[in-house]
């Protein structure tokens, strides 16, 4: 009798079968521990290297007394070693061809299925993910591989026949590698993110270093290791490591570098885009921030309403890009919206994420601990604080990095509807009409996702053409304005949360990663 693969999960995974999950989710969680606590390099050119740098000591937000190991990082001479060896690899790799760089990545999406557990369960500890959003992770980093491949496949190579001005020409256009991408990830996703970017460059034939965020560089090893199983060549995929902004600076500032790939804060991106083209334009793609809308108008259905805003609101404990940070509701329905949203999170679990029957879990770091009790306090001087605001430390709490979901009504003139947080603080505004809420969600200077709960298909289509978000969401139970998925939702980010105007899991975004060349050949007759 053959034993059902457990389900799929993503991040709106609901109404499933989850106890075989979870039997393999503890059976991970014991491997994944047992092998904490180790020294590790990193990986250059194929080779482990050590420097005498001071190392990451990476502990979990969970139990901040809890080591996970200790990763070398780099110095400059490390950085440039890893450039040099992405550059000799990248003439290489460009000629294997798109069937064989397809074939390797195709075995890396393959090798993320069977170790999905494990990757999980170090995501869950390293992070303070929940089990299902640490799963919807590792399963989402092998579908976005899947679906950046078949779109080089599907395009072929990006190779197309053009029209002929004579008869003896022949005019291809091609799409080409630039060469090296620098690929800078966050924490928040750090297998998903991680994968999502650098397959992408590395099937347009472009050759990587990886610098993973310095609060998951166990996810970043293991990252390197699926790709290094999978046969890539050395030098193809470089992994180094280093704290903050400056390691990150030290990597694409490197004049071996042809393109910028990155994930993070708005600040960090567009100084990265006003500084890397400062000789020439080059590719420089970026996922920023969100200060995430959602709408509930007086026709909406209220429970679906206050069940999506608040998955997406203290999902992850609001650590997203994509999070609901704040809601305008119609005053109609505004007690009984806010009532219902109050009651569910009340409800929330607060504890070890790795445990099966908990949603909400630490923030990533003290900073971000410190983060939410200012903007809670300035909840509370400028409006009602309803609930949260608190540091937990009851019993094991006291060990990490826990908060209490907070919710506030506040005026609309607030700055917390317009200040990006990362914290799980979410900001509810009353608005008379719908376009009182689409102005006051335009307001911010981001334009990442959106949500709105109405019943009315007008209300619903105007919001869809008014609303400057990259990626909309109307009625959506699960998530409000969370939830993308490789070939589902394009997660693009408009105004000050993107670059490019076309985003990842979407059709467009391979095609960023390589530059047009225009190929005439002049096939003349031979002289007899």
């Amino acid at each position: 009798m053959t034993t059902a693969a457990p389900p799929k999960i993503t991040y709106t995974s609901a109404n499933v079968d989850l106890e075989q999950f979870h039997r393999l989710f503890d059976e991970a969680l014991v491997r994944v521990r047992g092998a904490s606590g180790k020294q590790y390099p990193m990986y250059i050119d194929g080779k482990a290297v050590t420097t005498t740098a001071e190392p990451i000591r990476d502990v979990s937000p969970i139990d901040t007394t809890q080591l996970l190991g200790t990763f070398a990082t780099a110095r400059p001479e490390q950085i440039d070693l890893a450039v040099r060896a992405a550059r000799g690899a990248a003439k290489g790799w460009a000629a294997l061809g798109m069937t064989e760089r397809i074939a390797l990545l195709r075995r890396a999406a393959s090798l993320i299925r069977e170790r999905k557990f494990d990757l999980a369960a170090t995501m869950s500890i390293e992070v303070g993910k929940s089990r299902l959003e640490a799963m919807g992770d590792a399963e989402e980093s092998a579908d976005l591989i899947d679906y950046y491949t078949q779109q080089m496949e599907d395009a072929n190579g990006f190779v197309r026949e053009m029209a002929r001005m004579t008869p003896i020409e022949h005019n291809l256009d091609v799409l080409r590698p630039f060469g090296v991408f620098a690929c800078i990830a966050p924490f928040n996703f750090p297998l998903a993110l991680s994968a999502g970017m650098s397959s992408a460059a590395l099937v347009a034939g472009n050759t990587i270093v990886y610098k993973p965020a310095e609060e998951t560089p166990w996810t970043g090893l293991k990252l390197y290791e699926i790709y290094r199983d999978a046969g890539l060549p050395t030098g193809v995929f470089n992994l180094v490591q280093g704290c903050g902004h400056l390691m990150g600076d030290a990597i694409w500032r490197h004049p071996g570098v042809d393109g910028v790939v990155f994930t993070g804060s708005k600040e960090v991106g567009m100084r990265i885009f006003a500084e890397f083209s400062a000789r020439y334009t080059r590719p420089c793609l970026l996922e920023l921030g969100g200060k995430n809308a959602a709408i509930v108008m007086d026709s909406a259905d209220i429970d679906a309403a206050a069940e999506g805003v608040m998955r997406s609101a203290f999902g992850l404990q609001n650590q997203k890009c994509s999070a609901t940070s704040r809601v305008y509701v119609h005053t109609a329905v505004a007690r009984e919206f806010t009532n219902a949203l109050v009651a569910r999170t009340k409800a929330i679990v607060i504890g070890d994420p790795s445990r099966r029957d908990v949603f909400f879990g630490p923030v990533i770091t003290e900073e971000s601990v410190a983060r939410y009790e200012r903007a809670c306090a300035q909840a509370r001087s400028e409006g009602q604080l309803l609930m949260g605001g608190q540091r937990l430390t009851a019993g094991a709490l006291a060990k990490g990095h826990y908060v209490s979901p907070a919710i506030a009504t506040l005026p609309l003139e607030s700055s917390l509807f317009r200040t990006e947080l990362f914290a799980p603080l979410l900001v509810i505004g009353e608005v008379s009409s719908l376009d009182e809420a689409i102005a006051e969600s335009n307001r911010a200077e981001y334009g990442l996702t959106a949500g709105i709960y109405s019943g009315r298909e007008e209300e619903v289509e105007r919001f869809l053409d008014e609303l400057e978000a990259g990626v909309c969401y109307a009625n959506k139970r699960t998530g409000a304005t969370t939830g993308a998925w490789p070939g589902a939702q394009a997660f693009c980010g408009w105004k000050g949360s993107g670059s490019t105007g076309k985003g990842g899991c979407g059709p467009y975004y391979v095609m960023q990663f390589m530059r047009e060349q225009s190929r005439t050949t002049i096939h003349a007759p031979v002289p007899e």
